[in-house]
């Protein structure tokens, strides 16, 4: 039965990747949630603002907020993102035997679902549960593309970093699955160019224009009356967010750029451990029946990464940033696995020692961090 193990230990992986997740969330409920926590509770009260969605949704249910909301709405949209990305799995490539060390590697990476875990809270499991939920649904008429728009809109207000993080994987799995797979004729076009429009005139509004317009004092004042427990006032250390500029944001990465520079060489050596699904994922976008295909996936590669680099210099939440990145990158494959194919692309391999290893450290790594790695 050992031998059988480690000749094919994925099943095994899987369920030490579950505990991992239990492991990690009894660790993260026991850390005050500073950021995630504010967040419920700034709506617009005071007006357009910046990073007000989530909170004044909140709002509409309760006067008073809890600390323990921050943990139940994200552990209640974890788990969302997780049934959500099983359903993916299973519409593009079926569980089975040979499809598993694919799911380990995608869903067991400590990029993904173990460092949502691990932030808890934080908005970017938003930006990937949205992606999904355009991969799962009907992409044929003006419909997807309005709805495409909306969540990116949705994903804006809630904090308009999501530009950069995830809206270019939208506007990839838009083009991909509505525009090369059905008619790309002019009003088409016109319109999803119009909505991407739209969303970039929300993010530069929500940048420049959405400062909290009040003293400091005065905002922290109000916060202190939605909190359940006005006590905890050193859950409300980071009010200064809405009324940092973008120069400060830049400045205080640029500040921070030799510290943080040091943990380039562990982000590459986790991307390493992912080769497997990279081989998988080239052969894939080399296997695609069209070279128009095969260009543009490429070209979309490069702009979301492009996208991530223009995040780092901006902002310095890098463990956040590479985690996300690699997502995006987990949902462009599925994206390219919709494409027409000339042949299928082999799989993982079950049985390759060599994988086994990789898929047993990256099971073992239970997050990649926020700001420096772990």
């Amino acid at each position: 039965m050992i031998a059988r193990i480690r000749q094919n230990p994925w099943r095994l992986l899987l369920a030490i990747n579950a505990v991992v997740v239990v492991g990690v969330f009894v660790h993260k409920i026991q850390l005050p949630p500073y950021v995630p926590y504010i967040h419920l509770l700034v709506d617009y009260h005071f007006g357009f603002i910046k990073r007000a969605l989530i909170g004044a949704v909140v709002a509409l249910f309760t006067a008073k907020v809890p600390v323990w909301l921050v943990f139940a709405i994200g552990g209640a949209t974890w788990l969302v993102t997780l049934g959500l990305y099983a359903r993916l799995f299973q519409k593009t490539f079926g569980f089975t035997v040979k499809t598993l060390p694919l799911f380990v590697f995608i869903a067991g990476s400590p990029f993904f679902l173990k460092n949502f875990m691990h932030t808890l809270g934080h908005f970017d499991i938003y930006g990937c549960a949205l992606a999904i939920v355009l991969l799962l649904m009907p992409a044929g008429s003006l419909l997807f593309v309005a709805t495409a728009a909306l969540f990116s809109v949705i994903l804006v207000l809630i904090h308009h970093i999501h530009l950069l993080m995830y809206v270019p994987t939208i506007v990839t799995i838009v083009v991909v699955r509505h525009y090369l797979a059905f008619d790309c004729n002019r009003s088409n076009v016109a319109f999803g160019i119009v909505a991407l429009g739209l969303v970039s005139v929300l993010f530069f509004a929500a940048q420049f224009l959405g400062t909290m317009p009040i003293p400091e004092a005065d905002f922290v004042a109000y916060l202190e009356a939605r909190m359940a427990d006005p006590a905890r006032t050193d859950l409300l250390q980071f009010a200064y967010i809405w009324y940092q500029p973008l120069a400060k944001e830049i400045s205080d990465t640029w500040g921070r750029l030799p510290h943080n520079i040091l943990g380039v060489p562990v982000f590459a050596l986790l991307i390493w451990l992912h080769t497997p699904l990279w081989r998988f994922f080239a052969s894939l976008i080399g296997a695609l029946a069209s070279e128009t295909h095969r260009r543009l996936v490429i070209a979309a590669l490069i702009g979301v990464s492009l996208a991530y680099l223009v995040m780092f210099a901006m902002v310095f939440d890098y463990s956040r940033w590479i985690s996300n990145w690699a997502v995006c990158m987990f949902l462009v494959l599925h994206v390219v696995k919709m494409l027409p194919a000339a042949r299928d692309a082999a799989l993982i391999p079950a049985e390759d020692q060599k994988t086994n290893i990789f898929g047993l450290i990256l099971t073992l790594i239970p997050r990649v961090g926020i700001v420096r790695p772990f």
